[in-house]
């Protein structure tokens, strides 16, 4: 039997881990990390990566670069915006770590993404579009098949 402490206690780190992660949500394109997040929440960064985890399925650095690449191929399929702006709009300080991020979690390269995908969802709703368009973390582009290439 699970003591009245201990259920209090595992309610309010759920309530810092919810505020993380809105947070994160809202914050996605300023400078984040986890050592930070962590010092805000009142918790140690180890204890709110293994807790945050748990929670959400994956770590709190993982969650911010997924909500990026979330963003990022919603301005991407814009057209209006470079692969590198896109990039810096987003949070990213490095073109070539957003581009293997991007390229693991979609399948295909900014570039190729920008360029092929705008049509894909020409005359759908925002809200449609983003739903059938989000990166699935934990199940990511699978490998290029290299008897293939």
């Amino acid at each position: 039997m699970t003591s009245r402490p201990a259920d209090d206690q595992r309610l309010r780190d759920l309530a810092r881990l919810r505020r993380v992660k809105d947070r994160i949500d809202r914050e996605y394109a300023q400078p984040l990390d986890v050592e930070a997040l962590a010092r805000d929440a009142h918790m140690s960064a180890g204890h709110l990566s293994r807790q945050f985890k748990l929670a959400y399925g994956e770590a709190p650095y993982s969650y911010l670069m997924t909500r990026r690449i979330e963003r990022a191929m919603t301005l991407l399929r814009r057209g209006d915006l470079s692969v590198t702006e896109v990039c810096f709009a987003v949070g990213c300080s490095s073109l070539g770590t957003f581009s293997t991020r991007f390229t693991e979690l979609v399948g295909i390269s900014p570039s190729v993404y920008r360029r092929n995908e705008a049509k894909s969802v020409e005359g759908m709703p925002a809200c449609v579009a983003k739903q059938v368009t989000r990166p699935i973390r934990n199940r990511e582009a699978p490998a290029a098949d290299p008897q293939l290439a």
